[in-house]
């Protein structure tokens, strides 16, 4: 019996040792880069070929929560050495590292995955991924093409050209802080920025011209390119995979920031006087704007200033009435224009999913304008969902115009007019563009067979659902003011080492 025992057990374990081998021996890692279909969409990665603990590189963030550190680091990609223990042999190394400033503005840092953790050779990969056309399947559309550094992450049209110029159905959304996003896409179909960046090589009408599997063929063509296998297995372990390419586009994304506009620094500006003068109210006033502004034209600083419409050479007598213009401006937006029932916190978006009436006709939802509804599973369907798309982040405006989702409005003028009244009625129109007041009044009128009063009301659906538009009844100079707030959110352009092509980090090269 006993005999009969360790046999068994002896076939138990060969049979295990099987199994792992062949899970840990996927065809692409024979030497030969086999690229059977197995090893295109994901490998398991080799520690054999992966660069060793004390070359990792890895980049971390320093926000304002951190003011000493903040302070002292003195531009955006800052090159340092650590101590840090091998996980592995327990040793104590000394190996490079990164430390990326966080823009003012934005003190709390992205979440990173723990299975794509943020290193140099990944973000490297990214970048050099983010604008290579080899993605699409006719080498001429890149994640760049449609979200381009110098216009704002965006292509700044109303809807995008992709692969033989077809047009898509919605706005390009910038890459702005999208890693603040809870959901990627305008109908948060994506659930991160690995998700997304799976999209659109697979999309007929962005990047994939039907001809096959998509992903398999955008693998191929990256692994015979260059010498992207060799850089893909020193940063994961791998050959280039579906799964590693959209971690390394990812890792390269998680680093476009925009922060440090005029509003941050007037924030900023208020705290400091505030503790000066023994004070607690922390309330922006005009003067706080004017500092800031002051200290912009002193600086020359174009970008900031030509966000206002302020001509650095020429405009400097019309800061005291700007700086007015826009502390009335956050006022409003914080309270009679309710702008920050949806817009709130640092990147100003809630991060959720809001019917405005964007492209709705005589109170109809266009054919492919159902927005998150439609990707909500079933069994999860929410009506209230119908026609809403995400809330967008209204840092960058200035350099990310056309507006909304499918790029109807082309000024802020005419995006704070489309809100004054209320968005565009029907039937699902989000609840904090309605008069809630009037509908009830209106309801109970209907009820009680007495007369309404109040606002216009119009009646949707078969069971004829009361829809009141909320009119702001804000005024010309509100508008203005309104629309200078929002322009003082733009922030500084995104470091050249991220957004330019061909600048790379004093150590780091594309290897192309």
């Amino acid at each position: 019996m006993n005999r009969q025992l360790v046999r068994i057990a002896s076939v138990v374990v060969i049979a295990v040792a099987v199994i792992a081998a062949s899970w840990d021996s996927t065809p692409a890692q024979n030497g030969k880069g086999s690229a059977s279909t197995e090893a295109l969409d994901w490998q398991l990665p080799r520690t054999s070929v992966m660069l060793p603990f004390e070359k990792e590189q890895p980049i971390s963030f320093v926000s304002t929560q951190n003011p000493a550190e903040w302070q002292k680091l003195p531009s955006f990609w800052n090159e340092t050495t650590e101590k840090a223990t091998d996980p592995v042999t327990g040793a104590v190394v000394e190996r490079k590292t990164v430390k990326l400033k966080l823009p003012l503005g934005i003190a709390v840092a992205p979440k990173v995955p723990v299975e794509n953790p943020m290193t140099v050779p990944r973000w490297a990969l990214g970048k050099r991924l983010y604008f290579d056309t080899a993605i699409s399947s006719d080498a001429r559309v890149s994640c760049a093409t449609c979200h381009d550094p110098r216009k704002g992450y965006t292509d700044q049209m109303p809807v995008s050209s992709g692969i033989g110029g077809l047009k898509g159905g919605v706005s390009a959304p910038t890459v702005l802080n999208a890693s603040y996003n809870s959901l990627q896409f305008w109908d948060g179909r994506a659930l991160s920025l690995e998700d997304q960046a799976q999209g659109p090589p697979q999309n007929p009408v962005e990047m994939f011209d039907g001809a096959g599997n998509a992903w398999h063929k955008v693998v191929e063509r990256i692994r015979k390119k260059g010498d992207y296998r060799e850089r893909f297995l020193e940063a994961f372990g791998t050959e280039p995979t579906r799964d590693t390419i959209a971690k390394a586009i990812a890792t390269y994304e998680r680093t476009v920031f925009s922060g440090n506009s005029i509003h941050d620094r007037a924030e900023r500006a208020m705290r400091l006087r505030v503790e000066d003068e023994g004070g607690t109210k922390l309330d922006i006033l005009p003067k706080d704007y004017e500092k800031v502004l002051n200290e912009a034209f002193a600086a020359k600083d174009r970008h900031a200033l030509k966000a206002l419409g302020l001509d650095p050479a020429r405009d400097k007598g019309k800061v005291a009435e700007l700086s007015r213009s826009l502390s009335n401006g956050k006022v409003l937006f914080f309270g009679k224009a309710r702008c920050a029932n949806c817009h709130v916190g640092e990147n100003f978006s809630d991060g959720q999913f809001h019917n405005l009436g964007v492209g709705v006709k005589d109170g109809r939802l266009p054919a492919d304008g159902l927005g998150r509804f439609a990707r909500l599973p079933v069994g999860h369907k929410n009506a209230e969902m119908m026609g809403a798309f995400k809330t967008p982040t209204l840092r960058g405006l200035v350099s990310t115009a056309p507006y909304m989702h499918d790029g109807s409005e082309d000024t802020l003028e005419k995006v704070v007019e489309f809100y004054d009244r209320g968005g565009n009625a029907n039937r699902f129109l989000s609840t904090k563009l309605r008069d809630l007041d009037a509908e009830k009044n209106f309801l109970a009128s209907r009820l009680n067979n007495t007369g309404y009063k109040g606002p216009p009301v119009k009646l949707f659906g078969p069971d004829n659902t009361p829809i009141v538009p909320l009119d702001l009844k804000l005024t010309k100079q509100e508008h203005k003011d309104v629309a200078n707030f929002l322009r003082a959110l733009e922030g500084d352009p995104v470091d050249p080492i991220v957004s330019d092509p061909v600048r790379w980090p004093a150590r780091v090269s594309s290897r192309n």
